[in-house]
């Protein structure tokens, strides 16, 4: 089995791994997954063995990288390449000059991203009807 990850600039790929898991099946409307955001953000890409399994979207904010949109098939999931997929967008950000990554996390996935370093750093708020926290990770300088 080849993981590959990589930055894209075709998001289709991107954009039907998102319809499937956010819309299809987590019941995200599309008014609430697609925003003017995509346009400026860098794309991960993850393939295994040519196949796409998951994405994650890449955006730059002041004093922050932001990473967002993080998202595995399900047929994918549990195999460890959500943690690599965010390893990744870490990493892409942190070449980048970045000293903090943040994300806003499904309170029900929290602990993963904690065992990833993420620390909670706000209040629950909603997004479509789904409770989420910020979360943010310092990196080494």
């Amino acid at each position: 089995m080849s993981l590959q990850i990589e930055v894209v600039t075709d998001t289709a790929p991107c954009f039907a791994l998102r319809e499937e898991v956010f819309i299809t099946e987590q019941g995200f409307t599309p008014e609430e997954e697609w925003d003017d955001l995509d346009a400026g953000a860098e794309h991960l890409l993850a393939t295994l063995d040519g196949t796409p399994v998951g994405t994650a979207r890449l955006l730059k904010e002041p004093g922050a990288g932001r990473i967002g949109r993080i998202c595995v098939r399900r047929s994918a999931r549990g195999t460890g390449l959500g943690a690599e997929l965010v390893r990744a967008g870490i990493a892409r950000l942190s070449e980048q000059g970045f000293t903090r990554v943040v994300l806003g996390a499904q309170v029900r996935a929290m602990g993963f991203y904690e065992t990833l370093g993420f620390a909670p750093c706000g209040e629950v708020y909603d997004d479509g009807g789904v409770p989420h926290r910020e979360m943010a990770l310092t990196l080494q300088a």
